[in-house]
């Protein structure tokens, strides 16, 4: 059994206190105070001015060495690379993918799909009408590419936007099998290695390429390392990393999204290359509030993970609240002090013993404790009939779940999360799950036996926003997400 305790990352960035930055300490505490008060749940955030971090804070276990799922964020790494390809001759805006992936051409191939160019799939303006990444994987589950161009569209291309993942997909097929690698090891030495990033795992589509809408992982730092190069047009420490002009070009509306809903008024600003138009600015946005936003009027940006719905509440909260913050002094000179404390004592809520109850032992039944999923449980992280044994185990417990024919052990205690890198599920073989490839998942788990007998317990996949608190009384086992995951609702769909 091992706690987690982070240790220093990298620094990709200077830091400076928000006096010295130029931005108001009680703002950006004005900031988190009004996330806080729409109940949204902040994982990690950078906030730099000036080009130097003059915020930053991790809810723990979050931590700021541990990469973090960026889901659709994802998606404006992969139009970096697009840029890259253009700038090396690899193809160009106006080249039909058709004739750039011959061999994933349908025979039947529609005119409109045909007349398709690479602007059209960076700027999600083929003519389609809904996303079409899950047609894609029902026609042609073994060639997604193949699947997109068997779907005419229903609009004139051109003329419409709508989110759809299968473009960001054929882009990260052309930049992998045009340029002759995958797609992080295509951006290492081009972006990763310039800004001082090691990138995460990014999840393949089952056949070693990565699926380039979703699934890459990154620290926060990157995050706002990625929006500073941005706001510099592309240069970092003085040198041009990425292509000139492309920066501008890839973040300026090319067509209108002004049809998406009006509550979320920073989602109807127009889109350009796998960016997204703000209000202020332009962003790469994942679900759940994965955040690089860059503002270059204020020269600033902001980053962020989390767990939230409400992604348009992180947004409107930044534009209250940070931008007035900006070139704005502290009329109290303690409030930088106050920032500081509050940002170092940051923690998500976990379960604990019943307030003011002493604990039936102090490490809960000195036996092993079995709990079943009851038949007839709805969809959720364990299926019906998986058992979870809960054992003692040193300073904690150690808990069992068997699906399937196979069995993960995680590890817990009740006042500190404890850390377990799984990397196989005892006893049963399992092919990856589509979107999915990799050696190991590291789980975090905190919780315990309560006073009146149950067990309860949180447990983190640690590099995702996901969470699922898992409870065990009278040998009935329950669990439910904070948040399902888009890869899958099921647990063992996040192990190896």
């Amino acid at each position: 059994m091992s706690t987690t305790s982070p240790a220093q990352t990298t620094r990709l960035l200077p830091r400076a206190a928000p006096a010295d930055a130029g931005i108001s300490a009680a703002g950006i505490g004005d900031f988190l105070d009004a996330v806080e008060d729409r109940g949204i749940e902040l994982h990690s955030l950078m906030v730099v001015h000036g080009g130097a971090v003059a915020a930053e804070g991790w809810w723990a276990p979050y931590a700021p060495e541990r990469p973090h799922l960026l889901y659709s964020l994802s998606k404006s790494f992969t139009s970096t690379a697009a840029g890259f390809a253009i700038a090396e001759g690899l193809f160009s805006l106006d080249d039909r993918v058709v004739d750039l992936l011959p061999a994933h051409v349908p025979d039947d191939v529609d005119p409109a799909v045909a007349s398709l160019t690479v602007h059209h799939v960076l700027s999600m303006s083929t003519g389609h009408t809904a996303d079409t990444l899950g047609t894609a994987y029902d026609l042609e589950p073994g060639d997604l590419v193949r699947g997109f161009l068997r779907q005419p569209p229903q609009d004139q291309v051109g003329s419409r936007h709508v989110y759809n993942n299968s473009c960001t997909y054929v882009v990260a097929t052309l930049v992998q099998e045009l340029g002759g690698t995958h797609l992080t090891d295509y951006l290492r030495p081009r972006l990763f290695e310039p800004l001082g990033i090691t990138p995460g795992h990014w999840d393949d589509d089952g056949h070693g390429r990565a699926i380039g809408f979703s699934g890459l992982h990154l620290t926060t730092e990157a995050i706002a390392a990625f929006g500073q190069l941005l706001l510099a047009d592309g240069r970092w420490n003085g040198e041009q990393v990425l292509p000139e002009g492309w920066v501008a070009r890839a973040t300026r509306s090319h067509v209108r999204t002004d049809s998406d809903p009006a509550t979320n008024v920073d989602w109807a600003q127009g889109y350009g290359y796998q960016f997204w138009m703000g209000r202020h600015g332009f962003r790469g946005d994942g679900a759940y509030g994965q955040f690089c936003v860059v503002v270059p009027e204020s020269d600033l940006v902001l980053a962020t993970t989390s767990v939230t719905d409400d992604m348009q509440g992180i947004l409107d909260a930044a534009w209250d609240h940070l931008l007035p913050a900006v070139g704005t002094a502290d009329a109290d000179p303690a409030a930088g002090d106050r920032l500081a404390e509050r940002l170092a004592s940051l923690a998500l809520p976990v379960v604990g013993a019943d307030p003011g109850a002493a604990p039936t032992a102090p490490m809960g039944p000195v036996s092993p404790v079995t709990f079943v999923v009851p038949d007839g449980e709805g969809p959720g992280p364990l299926p019906a009939g998986t058992r979870v044994q809960v054992a003692p185990a040193d300073d904690g417990w150690q808990a069992s779940f068997t699906f399937d024919g196979g069995t993960v052990r995680i590890d817990g205690a009740p006042s500190v999360w404890v850390e377990t890198e799984v990397t196989a599920a005892v006893g049963h073989d399992r092919n990856p799950t589509r979107g999915r490839s990799r050696e190991a998942t590291t789980v975090l788990a905190r919780g315990g036996w309560r006073a009146d007998g149950t067990f309860e317990a949180d447990v983190l996949l640690a590099e995702m926003p996901h969470r699922f608190r898992l409870r065990g009384a009278g040998g009935v086992a329950t669990a439910a997400w904070n948040a399902v995951p888009l890869a899958g609702e099921r647990f063992e769909a996040h192990l190896p």
